[in-house]
């Protein structure tokens, strides 16, 4: 399974000066992965894909996903772990506000 650059890609020529394949290239002002000669670094002495070890961006470089469902749930478990997230930071933002609130008010009942 190749890799292929996404639109988070900053421009950086980092992964074409790693690739040990020679499968980065610019194409019209994008980058983009061969997907004929890309192996995921899996021949070489890395262990890990290197214009993904390189990449500034985290999510410039991404392993690009051939089967219709395996790109669907990827994309869902991506969707469901930032709305987990959120839940947590919303959670977690209630309980810190409902806790400064009962404070005040008892405050307010020891004045009265």
């Amino acid at each position: 399974m190749a890799y292929t650059i996404t639109g988070q890609c900053i421009s950086c020529n980092l992964c074409v000066s790693v690739c040990p394949n020679g499968a980065i290239q610019e194409v019209e002002g994008r980058h983009i992965i061969d997907s004929e000669r890309c192996t995921n670094c899996a021949d070489s002495i890395y262990t890990v894909p290197q214009c993904k070890a390189v990449c500034p961006t985290a999510n410039g470089c991404v392993e690009q996903l051939s089967d219709y469902w395996e790109n669907w749930f990827a994309t869902y478990n991506r969707v469901m772990a930032k709305l987990t997230n959120k839940q947590d930071y919303w959670e977690r933002w209630y309980n810190t506000y409902s806790q400064k609130l009962s404070e005040q008010l008892k405050k307010q009942q020891v004045v009265a």
